[in-house]
């Protein structure tokens, strides 16, 4: 039998304009489930997609927090979620929930 060689995924890879990064953030922040950790791995994915030491540069944040921060392991703090949002060129709604 042929074994059969697989790689590894990696969606930053297919993150290439800021319309698919917004969109890509917005189903991860449904699919959260208040997971913050999950919302900030999201982050963490677009902010490879667009260059790691570019957003730690445009965010005034280290390259090294950033990996740290944004690795799904932990929770950022909110003042960090803000300044790599802004450093990707995205911005934070709000709107009514709806209720199911």
């Amino acid at each position: 039998m042929k074994k059969t060689i697989t790689t590894p995924y990696d969606v930053a890879e297919h993150l290439r304009t800021p319309k698919e990064m917004a969109a890509y953030l917005e189903a991860c922040i449904e699919e959260a489930n208040g997971d913050a950790a999950f919302i900030a791995k999201a982050l963490g994915d677009i902010a490879r997609a667009k260059g790691m030491t570019q957003v730690a540069k445009d965010s005034g944040l280290t390259r090294e927090s950033l990996y740290k921060s944004l690795s799904g392991e932990r929770s950022p703090g909110f003042d960090t979620i803000l300044k790599v949002i802004a450093a990707l060129g995205l911005s934070l709604h709000a709107e009514p929930a709806i209720k199911k």
